[in-house]
């Protein structure tokens, strides 16, 4: 009998290695999997965050949970109820607290608010990020003073202010940001808790070494307030020498212009480049001004780099990207290959170059401008940034004027902004920006202006190195705690301190006590006064589960402080 011919897929050899990735794999004792939080996640216990933890927390002596050391806390969740500029009070997402000068986008009502003052916080108070890209800590400085700031940012108090120094420094330390996200959790977008930062340890230096931390946090704090005031001035300068203007009509509602106007020059035909609040200030400028002088005319080189390729490599050159050049010391996150970067500096800037962020949308940070500081020069910036260098001996404006000139919330930003085209990612045209008016007021006062602009930068990139050298100086010191070097520690007292209840002064309350709620919890659905059972004690009466029988249709286990509740009978 003939055999019948069938379709079959071809033979494909398979491969001998997996090509995509390793996978990661460690065995562990079960006892690491019961206590704490009773975390199942096998990327808790992978992380190099965990192996730090783990190797602070086999020394006996010299170290102390983080919250021993300070009050971590949380604001409750906020109800954002938005409203208009003049019935609101300004509001910052936790991104925006790292802008070096931030910009108000929403304004919320504060009678909405359970506890609106919860929300402001203190210059010199210690933020740290709770969700997205968990464990970035900076200080408060005056350009948050008297805003509501979002309630992801974990806020830090030391107990001992001799200790605050180090504290931050700790928490900037590369081993200390490895931690948090080591116990961080979620799936989609990463969320760090008050408990998770309270449960880090953080080893205790001597006197003579906090005192120096605490220098350095007064440095950094003392030159970014500077700088912003500094910043203030030079643009209140500005603004007096052109004098008020008030623009209430942005074209919002619609506007005509003449055909003249729309086909003279670029022939742009989309309504935002015309928009009748920026030719109010345009004119306004040509009315004030003793002079105007084009941006092309200013005697400096403007340029964008050309497209590259970008190879990522862990020992690559810093790369810096256009939102990174507006914060205070941004986390350099990208490290890519040589390979020009676009232009004949390699992508690298100087002191005082003018940098804009060219692409990007005019809500955000297109059309801002930088002076750039020695922070940001060891490094590439993106070709999504437009430079501006002096030309020698041919520039006609100095570089702390110019930038005022086109960054001014009044009399520059606006009429930057309003060059950019493109629906999705505008961009800012590199000749329309030359035709841009700089206001001129004479020598005195452009020097007086260029002065403060200037100072500012520096101070800014100061306060960058200062804070950069403290976050090495920690990793160092943590190093050496590691290894088993004390000296610089202070080692008599115990690693971990009991927390004592007050309703139960000689120790932890026990498993098995029949305790009361002393303030109630609403997502909880229990009320002040509510009894129930301690089915768990945490690291000797630090924390406690506790099963609340009847608050609903189910019983309710709840993670509580010993303050959160006191003992019925043992």
């Amino acid at each position: 009998m003939a055999a019948i011919p069938r379709l079959a897929p071809p033979q494909v050899d398979k491969p001998a290695v997996w090509p995509f990735h390793k996978c990661e794999w460690k065995s562990l004792p079960a006892h690491l999997l019961l206590k704490g939080e009773r975390r199942m996640e096998a990327e808790t216990y992978l992380s190099s965050g965990y192996g730090l933890r783990l190797a602070i927390e086999e020394r006996a002596v010299g170290w102390q949970r983080l919250g021993q050391m300070a009050d971590v806390w949380q604001p409750g969740r906020t109800k954002g109820v938005l409203v208009g500029e003049k019935h609101g009070e300004p509001w910052l997402a936790a991104t925006q607290i790292f802008d070096q000068r931030p910009i108000y986008r929403r304004w919320l009502a504060p009678e909405k608010i359970a506890d609106a003052s919860s929300l402001k916080v203190t210059p010199g108070m210690i933020l740290v990020t709770r969700s997205g890209n968990v464990g970035r800590a900076t200080l408060a400085t005056l350009t948050l003073e008297g805003v509501l700031v979002s309630d992801d940012l974990l806020r830090v108090v030391p107990n001992d202010e001799a200790q605050s120094g180090w504290l931050y420094g700790y928490l900037r330390s590369t081993q200390a940001r490895a931690m948090m996200r080591g116990v961080h959790y979620g799936h989609i977008i990463k969320h760090l808790e008050v408990g998770h930062l309270k449960g880090l340890p953080a080893p205790v230096v001597k006197p003579e070494i906090a005192a120096q931390f605490r220098d350095w946090k007064s440095q950094i704090e003392y030159d970014r307030n500077k700088a912003f005031t500094k910043s203030g001035e030079a643009e209140a300068l500005f603004a007096n020498a052109l004098g008020s203007i008030g623009v209430s009509d942005w074209g919002e509602t619609g506007f005509t212009i003449s055909a003249a106007r729309l086909f003279n020059g670029s022939r742009r035909l989309d309504a935002w480049r015309y928009n009748p609040g920026a030719r109010q200030i345009e004119a306004h400028i040509h009315k004030k001004a003793k002079s105007v002088t084009l941006l092309r005319d200013s005697g400096y080189r403007i340029w964008i780099p050309n497209r590259y390729k970008r190879i990522e490599a862990s020992d690559g050159v810093p790369y810096f990207d256009s939102s990174d050049l507006l914060e205070i010391n941004p986390d350099c996150r990208k490290r890519f290959a040589e390979c020009g970067f676009g232009d004949e500096f390699n992508g690298r800037v100087k002191p005082n170059w003018l940098l804009m962020p060219c692409s990007g949308q005019v809500y955000g940070i297109i059309g801002s401008v930088v002076l750039a500081g020695t922070a940001i020069c060891d490094g590439a910036v993106s070709n999504h940034v437009l430079r501006m260098a002096p030309a020698g001996s041919g520039r006609r404006i100095r570089e702390g004027f110019l930038a005022t000139a086109l960054s001014h919330p009044v009399f520059g930003r606006p009429l930057v902004k309003r060059l950019a085209f493109g629906s999705s990612v505008p961009e800012i045209d590199l000749g329309e920006l030359k035709q841009f008016p700089v206001a001129r007021f004479g020598e005195t006062v452009e020097d007086r202006i260029a002065e403060l602009a200037e100072d500012a930068a520096q101070l800014r990139a100061d306060a960058d190195l200062i804070e950069r050298g403290m976050a090495d100086e920690a990793g160092k010191l943590i190093d050496r705690f590691i290894a088993g070097d004390v000296a610089p520690f202070v080692v008599e007292m115990p690693a971990v301190s009991v927390r004592k209840s007050s309703a139960s002064p000689s120790g932890p309350i026990p498993e098995h006590a029949i305790v009361r709620l002393k303030h109630g919890l609403k997502a909880a659905g229990l009320k002040v006064g509510a009894v129930g059972t301690v089915v768990h004690v945490y690291r000797a009466g630090a924390g406690y589960e506790v099963e609340f029988a009847g608050a609903t249709t189910k019983s309710k286990v709840v993670t509580l402080e010993p303050a959160d509740i006191e003992v019925v009978h043992d």
